[in-house]
């Protein structure tokens, strides 16, 4: 297997991405969106490409599903993934886009549910939620190039402005419009998390597929983000429910729970308002 590196802002190193595909390659996978930055792949550049190459080609939509249109015959894969919770579907429940001629073989097997792919009976009060969910957020879909990006930015900033020590992981303009992961600088990310839980704010220090590790992102050390600002990344992941109100609370909250980390910080002098020179 073969790891695609990324820039200092998440962007896919696409000639890396084209000097690693050759004749023993069986499959391409690529994120859409990354779910810790928002960053978007150029996933039609990569399509066709792969088309030429005559290499199936996967994507992983989860965290582009219900944020952006997606249409897969532009982006010409041949698999994609999405999962339901993502736009307010019940959780448990996702889907595979499967291009017709692509062949497949299960990993289970038994029944010959979901066209001998998958066997077991389906969750039908899921497949009927993620239905409905899907007409609703397509229905809604420009709200998020309008009132969720709008309210996106208006945190960013607030956020960004606010702390000297803050800094906004991952490119500006090319991310799906309602995430955003701010690195505050020498203070603990699960601290800030522990303070923001106890005021009603809900927000993640990396992937939630792997809270609970005291690790830094994978993500951001792959972009080159330094320990000092890694370890205190939060993402703020907005959706057409949120209100300008919320928004306001966040930041109007932040400054106690990041000062007061900086107080007790002995990487940051609160006086002169700038790093401690660290003896390495």
């Amino acid at each position: 297997m073969t790891y695609i590196p990324v820039d200092h802002a998440g962007n896919l190193d696409m000639n890396a991405l084209r000097g690693s595909v050759d004749d023993d390659t069986a499959i391409v996978s690529i994120m859409y969106a990354n779910n810790e930055t928002g960053v978007i792949f150029p996933v039609e550049e990569i399509g066709s490409f792969l088309k030429e190459r005559g290499v199936p080609f996967h994507v992983d939509a989860v965290q582009a599903a219900g944020k952006i249109p997606i249409e897969v015959n532009r982006i010409q894969c041949d698999l994609l993934t999405i999962s339901g919770h993502k736009f307010h579907a019940p959780k448990g429940i996702g889907a595979l886009y499967v291009r017709r001629g692509t062949r497949m073989r299960p990993i289970l097997y038994g029944g010959h549910q979901e066209k001998g792919r998958r066997p077991g009976t389906e969750n039908v009060p899921g497949i009927i939620g993620m239905g409905t969910a899907a007409e609703l957020a397509l229905k809604h879909l420009p709200d998020y190039s309008t009132k969720v990006k709008a309210l996106r930015d208006k945190l960013e900033k607030g956020l960004l402005t606010s702390f000297k020590n803050s800094s906004l992981n991952g490119e500006a303009g090319r991310r799906v419009p309602n995430t955003t992961n701010v690195g505050f600088g020498y203070i603990e990310g699960e601290a800030i998390l522990l303070y923001l839980d106890g005021k009603g704010i809900a927000a993640s220090s990396g992937s939630a597929c792997s809270s609970g590790s005291l690790e830094p992102s994978h993500v951001l050390r792959a972009m080159g983000v330094p320990f000092t600002s890694a370890h205190g990344s939060i993402r703020f992941s907005l959706s057409r429910y949120t209100k300008p109100e919320e928004i306001d609370y966040v930041l109007s909250e932040m400054p106690e729970v990041v000062n007061r980390l900086l107080e007790i910080s002995p990487y940051w002098d609160s006086e002169k308002q700038e790093p401690k020179p660290m003896n390495l």
